[in-house]
């Protein structure tokens, strides 16, 4: 039986990129006995509803609710057996002027989620990271450290019987709202793109590999890991010039709080990282966390000095296979959908428009 099949499943700030991919994926291809959207946005909970509406999908529920709110964590997480968090705010240059708000929602939200899932028994709980927790210079990276850092100590405040808690930790994510992509594509009639720093890397991965890494978790997960896919590296200027090669590019210069280059596992983590096919995981370093060996098998250490970053990645996407990927997805309201998932927006009256045209 899959993790979530007959399982109440929560998913804190639901209404987003993520959680509405995690939602279809549970309702299309897993049976779990019910979905709890916890957001604060009841706008975002509304159109969300037209898609995946209770009438159509029994199984759903929408609970307007904070992560700041500890009260409220507790009455929505009754009775659940699983819990995503991917409730946070992620604007860089934001969290440089709103330091205390970036706070109370990504490092006092971790807290109360961690503190109400413990007391309520949950069975299992996966957190949504970024490589900006990685050896951070900006304040968002920073709370995000600060979240991963409660997640896995979370466990041993859970003790033995409690609640079991990891980490998904990964880069850039195609098309999701904010993301570069669908800002580039909504630029291209203006004839220039904005370039930060014509060096600048990033590690890309889609939507559904996201969600795929957090199913991954779900099943893999003893307590304490934190999950790294190995995923490709790009230029912001050459996916820029994929997606408008018309345009003329204006280097604008780095933002408050941006990184040249990401890094997804510091060198710092390598004595804790073990590598797999597909993925990394990087083990507690607080010791009581017990490993099972059978989890492990495949796995190697790395080397000492070891460092997953986007410019020394061994891994790299072309400007073709990107326009391949891309070719899969439309535009709508600032955000890529898969286009076999288009058909539930026509339903809910929503227009889109291509993603791109051949070139």
């Amino acid at each position: 039986m899959l993790e979530v099949d007959n399982k109440v499943v929560l998913i804190t700030g639901g209404t987003g990129s993520f959680g509405k991919r995690f939602v279809q994926r549970l309702l299309t291809r897993h049976n779990p006995a019910k979905v709890i959207i916890y957001s604060r946005d009841e706008l975002k909970q509304h159109e969300m509803a037209k898609t995946f509406s209770p009438a159509k999908y029994p199984q759903m529920r929408y609970f307007l609710g904070d992560v700041r709110d500890q009260d409220r964590l507790m009455r929505a997480l009754k009775g659940v057996d699983v819990a995503i968090h991917a409730a946070a705010l992620k604007h860089v240059p934001a969290a440089e002027y709103n330091p205390f708000e970036f706070i109370k929602t990504n490092v006092m939200g971790a807290q109360n989620l961690i503190e109400a899932c413990i007391e309520r028994g949950v069975g299992k709980v996966v957190a949504l990271s970024t490589d900006k927790a990685s050896n951070p210079i900006n304040l968002y990276g920073a709370t995000k450290l600060c979240s991963d850092k409660l997640f896995v100590a979370g466990n041993s405040y859970s003790g033995k019987e409690g609640p079991r808690f990891s980490v998904v930790r990964y880069g850039n994510v195609m098309g999701s709202r904010g993301s570069v992509i669908p800002f580039f594509m909504n630029a291209r009639g203006t004839g220039t793109l904005p370039i930060t720093d014509d060096r600048m890397t990033r590690f890309w991965i889609t939507l559904d590999q996201g969600v795929d890494l957090v199913f991954s978790a779900l099943k893999e997960m003893q307590g304490g890991e934190i999950y790294v896919p190995k995923i490709p590296s790009m230029k912001v200027s050459e996916l820029a010039r994929a997606i408008a090669p018309e345009c003329k590019m204006k280097v604008i210069g780095i933002r408050p709080g941006e990184k040249l280059h990401e890094c997804m596992i510091g060198e710092d983590d390598a004595p804790y990282t073990y590598e797999f096919k597909d993925h990394y995981v990087i083990l507690p370093a607080i010791d009581g966390l017990s490993r099972d060996a059978k989890a492990m098998a495949g796995a190697k250490r790395v080397a000492d000095g070891f460092r997953y970053s986007s410019e020394i990645n061994t891994e790299w996407l072309s400007g073709a296979q990107f326009l391949d990927i891309l070719r899969g997805y439309e535009l709508r309201d600032s955000e890529l959908v898969r286009k076999d998932e288009l058909n539930e927006g026509t339903k809910s009256g929503v227009q889109s428009e291509p993603a791109v045209e051949s070139t």
